[in-house]
């Protein structure tokens, strides 16, 4: 896998090398529009397959850009308590 590789290229170069679940901001736009529309928005999809030029999560959703982001629960310092 290329160190430099990113967005829906990198999501799809995952998905070759095995791995099974990746978190990813998902659009129908690009992979800029993906990113963005995680302001405000929840545009997220475990996704699970490409197929067909679209990335699809569990429940057979598709998309044509897939972002990998990182999806994980915070720590009470994160927070600042």
């Amino acid at each position: 896998m290329d160190s430099g590789m990113v967005g829906s290229a990198l999501t799809r170069s995952m998905l070759e090398n095995g791995h099974q679940e990746i978190w990813c901001a998902v659009s129908d736009v690009s992979d800029e529009d993906a990113m963005e529309d995680q302001v405000g928005n929840d545009f997220t999809a475990c996704i699970v397959d490409f197929r067909d030029g679209q990335f699809y999560c569990a429940a057979d959703n598709g998309w044509f850009y897939a972002v990998p982001i990182e999806v994980r629960a915070l720590t009470q310092s994160e927070v600042g308590f």
